[in-house]
C-alpha cells in the first residue's frame, strides 16, 4: 500500500521556479504523475525538483515528504 503523504510540503511552480510553502491545491491543479526521491531533507528535494522541465510548460511541482511507517 505505501505510507501517506505528510501534510507539508512546498510547491515550484513557474519559468523562475517560485518556491512557496503549500502545498495548497488549486481547482486548475492535476495531478499526471508521481516520482519518490531519496533526499536529506525537504529543501534538497525541492532543489532536486527545480531541475523538472515541466515549468517551461506552465507546471508545477509539489513536494512533500512520506509519512514515518509510525505515523
Amino acid at each position: 500500500m505505501g505510507n501517506p503523504l505528510d501534510h507539508l510540503g512546498k510547491t515550484v511552480r513557474g519559468s523562475d521556479r517560485l518556491v512557496t510553502d503549500g502545498p495548497f491545491a488549486e481547482s486548475k491543479d492535476l495531478v499526471t504523475g508521481a516520482m519518490i526521491i531519496e533526499a536529506v531533507s525537504l529543501d534538497d528535494a525541492v532543489e532536486v525538483a527545480r531541475g523538472c522541465p515541466t515549468y517551461e510548460f506552465g507546471g508545477s511541482v509539489e513536494v512533500r515528504p512520506v509519512q514515518d511507517e509510525s505515523c
